[in-house]
């Protein structure tokens, strides 16, 4: 269980200098086909299509989630009560708690309905390479790390180190993302937190004297939601990569004959994917036949997926459907009778975001506070000292985008194209 490796493996990386590996399990872990898999899946889906540098993997940030834990591992070595046990299993989460991703992730899941967590859970308890080898352990040890990254194992502060709103998954992606992307937004002081990071008895908690390291960390994490994550240009991609899938399983339902038969998504779009068909997806898979789509007849299809390849977006103006209902459906039918198929060409879509919260009484969803270790020794929530996180706690932001092909509107003529450019206040 804890054998460690003749020699330890580094990893050179760009946010951490480097990756050490000294378990000889993690080692082998990493070497599966299910873990190897994940260089071909981009960590930030179709941003590389606004910010041209995002084309990194959750191979990349699934190493760093481990190599943040790692670390914190070494500081929380020195209490009691957190054993080599405890630190294999938070290591060994960190490690795999992306695995079960697909190509394009939350776009694939938005189109068929499941949910990477549930694979990630078939992953680690399947007939995988990644399985086998967590068995080595103990029987029973590939079910306790898929507890972990499940939020449902009873070691709650190993379940903090991965999943809360100040943990090891979240640190990695904003200082990754923000390296990758270009930009200065995701950037904070990882150094001071993980200095005053120290084990509570069911969450991590942080020394009230790092308090303004992790002010800085949450509104690290509010820009780069807004600046990054619900970028227009990267949205609008995604409209289109839904739309493209929605189409494939369409006419795939419908009996079309393709040229270039979607074998790969067979069991996809008939909803009943296996884990052995699931694992076969990545987005190299998934890019070679939107390559192939522009040729097909279906006039569609072969639109959406030029639009894709040859990034030619849609373009977007600001709209809230709840304020402007009788727009959208005057919209709706004219964009129908100019001939241009509204679902497929006319989406709005939303984004919504907080930054910060604390669990309210009454209130269902479970939030785990960030909770400060005064010099006495007594903890106090996050909000409670820092006027910083108060002034945003508990405050959801949501934006509305229309969607629509600014080209094909601009080069109509007709009366409803008239009307939907008045609409869209295109004129």
């Amino acid at each position: 269980m804890l054998e460690r490796l003749n020699e330890e493996k580094v990893f050179k990386d760009p946010v951490h200098r480097y990756i050490h590996v000294r378990y000889r399990l993690i080692w082998e872990l990493i070497g599966t086909k299910e873990f190897q898999r994940l260089r071909r899946v981009r960590q930030l889906g179709t941003t590389y299509l606004t910010f041209h540098g995002a084309e990194h993997s959750r191979f990349s940030h699934s190493l760093g989630v481990y190599e943040i834990v790692r670390r914190i591992n070494e500081i929380f070595s020195q209490y009691d009560g957190w054993n080599e046990e405890n630190r294999l299993l938070s290591m060994c989460a960190a490690l795999l708690h992306d695995v079960g991703h697909g190509p394009f992730s939350h776009s694939f899941e938005k189109v068929f309905g499941f949910d990477h967590e549930d694979f990630t859970r078939m992953v680690i308890l399947g007939d995988t390479e990644i399985n086998q080898i967590l068995r080595k352990v103990s029987a029973s040890f590939p079910e306790e790390v898929a507890d972990v990254i499940a939020k449902t194992h009873d070691n709650k502060l190993v379940v903090s180190l991965i999943s809360s709103q100040i943990d090891a998954d979240r640190m990695d992606y904003l200082l990754r993302d923000a390296y990758f992307t270009g930009v200065s937004y995701g950037q904070f002081d990882i150094e001071r937190i993980l200095r005053v990071m120290r084990p509570g008895d069911d969450q991590i908690v942080i020394k009230q004297s790092g308090m303004h390291a992790v002010e800085d960390y949450i509104m690290s994490r509010y820009q780069m939601y807004w600046q990054i994550y619900f970028h227009p240009v990267t949205r609008s991609a995604e409209v289109i990569l839904s739309k493209i899938l929605h189409r494939a399983k369409k006419l795939y339902l419908e009996g079309y004959s393709f040229k270039h038969e979607p074998k790969h998504f067979h069991s996809l779009f008939k909803e009943n994917i296996s884990l052995e068909d699931f694992l076969k997806l990545d987005e190299s898979v998934v890019m070679f036949y939107f390559q192939i789509w522009q040729e097909e007849d279906d006039p569609i299809l072969r639109d959406l997926c030029e639009r894709f390849m040859n990034r030619r977006l849609f373009k977007y103006v600001e709209f809230n459907p709840m304020e402007k209902m009788n727009d959208w459906r005057e919209l709706y039918d004219s964009f129908k009778e100019a001939g241009i198929d509204p679902d497929y060409y006319l989406e709005v879509d939303s984004s919504s975001d907080l930054p910060y919260d604390f669990y309210r009484p009454g209130e269902e969803e479970e939030r785990l506070p960030i909770h400060l270790l005064k010099p006495g020794g007594d903890l106090r929530e996050l909000s409670r000292e820092s006027e910083v996180v108060e002034a945003i706690s508990g405050k959801k932001r949501t934006d509305h985008k229309l969607y629509y092909p600014a080209d094909i509107i601009m080069q109509g003529n007709t009366k409803a194209t008239r009307r939907i450019r008045s609409l869209l206040q295109l004129d």
